[in-house]
């Protein structure tokens, strides 16, 4: 994309936040996992990206108040990070990327016990159990045992665990990951569902861009501990506009002769995207074009994906790779955020 810059991008979103930190910082002796954060997320759907390293299950278990924050403040769901953590966990529903459900308990067990975890009375857990698991569609399956399921099924068990006590806030990590097209398309339906319809807000981890993009409205990006950019997914890529020419004959004197002009080109093979940064961009291609006596077949501004906006920063942050997951795929472990024991956790 056209922007080639390294400070951060921060597009504003609408004021109803759900987190919200300001300055916030961790480090471990000389390590700085959190940098002055200050972020803003809305209600609705986010998605959390960033490379393995970044900062985010350190974030995740900052603003859970899992870990303490060496300076800084936020505030989660209007309650404060540092004090009011118990309050905090008691509205979120947290759905790890790893393994955590018991392949021994069939799947109705497994979530009412989640719910008296939680401390809801077991008559009022079992029947919310019915309902979590008929909502992410295994109501059928409810009495058979987890370890006989799919991965889809063990998928959509962790998100009814996640949600049982109708929680405000769902932290989804990597939710739609190992699945096959029709269990994917279900996972994110019924996302998207969850914040359409349950007015609940969803922050989501993921590696897959199209599906980031597919339920989130909003993203925050981090990299190395800081912020890279934030804010609405549209609003984002409207800052680094481009346009795309497909060209026949004479594309190599082409490229070079539109970057001699000033233009930001990327090319693979015969199609150019050129960023349109400026009111005469078109006009300058068709010049160049002109001059080196290259035919250009099409020209249509490029609608960016996610992907796009997240390689163009990347890009910008010294990072030359051609896909998001060279980036973003790492091992579920690396990212684990032990929850305590009173939220179904291991408490470590």
């Amino acid at each position: 994309m056209g922007r080639r810059a390294s400070q951060t991008i921060v597009v504003p979103m609408e004021n109803d936040l759900i987190i919200q930190t300001k300055a916030l910082t961790k480090s471990y002796g000389p390590h700085m996992a959190l940098e002055n954060l200050n972020l803003s997320i809305p209600r609705g759907a986010t998605g959390l990206l960033g490379q393995n390293g970044a900062g985010k299950s350190t974030f995740l278990k900052t603003i859970l108040g899992l870990i303490q924050a060496t300076s800084g403040e936020g505030t989660v769901l209007g309650y404060d990070i540092k004090t009011q953590g118990v309050e905090i966990r008691q509205r979120i529903g947290y759905m790890p990327e790893y393994d955590a459900l018991n392949p021994g308990m069939d799947a109705i067990h497994q979530v009412r016990y989640s719910g008296e975890l939680l401390g809801m009375n077991p008559v009022v857990a079992m029947s919310r159990a019915h309902e979590a698991l008929q909502f992410v569609g295994i109501g059928e399956q409810r009495y058979r045992d987890i370890g006989s399921f799919s991965t889809g099924m063990k998928q959509a068990t962790k998100l009814a665990c996640a949600i049982i006590h109708d929680p405000d806030l769902v932290i989804a990590d990597e939710p739609s990951n190992g699945l096959d097209m029709k269990t994917r398309e279900f996972m994110i339906s019924t996302l998207n569902t969850m914040v359409d319809d349950g007015k609940r807000s969803v922050l989501m981890a993921s590696h897959l861009m199209d599906d980031v993009e597919r339920v989130c409205e909003n993203i925050v990006l981090l990299h190395k501990g800081t912020l890279a950019a934030q804010g609405k997914i549209e609003d984002l890529k409207a800052i680094d506009r481009e346009i795309e020419i497909h060209v026949w004959g004479g594309a190599t004197p082409l490229e070079q002769r539109m970057k001699d002009s000033g233009l930001t080109v990327r090319r693979e093979g015969r199609v150019m995207r050129i960023g349109h940064t400026q009111q005469d961009t078109t006009r300058l291609i068709l010049q160049a074009a002109s001059e080196v006596g290259a035919q250009i077949r099409q020209m249509h501004e490029y609608e960016a994906s996610l992907e796009d906006l997240f390689l163009a920063i990347m890009d910008n942050l010294g990072y030359a790779v051609k896909s998001s997951e060279d980036l973003l795929r790492s091992k579920a472990e690396s990212r684990r955020v032990d929850a305590p024991e009173s939220l179904g956790g291991s408490g470590a």
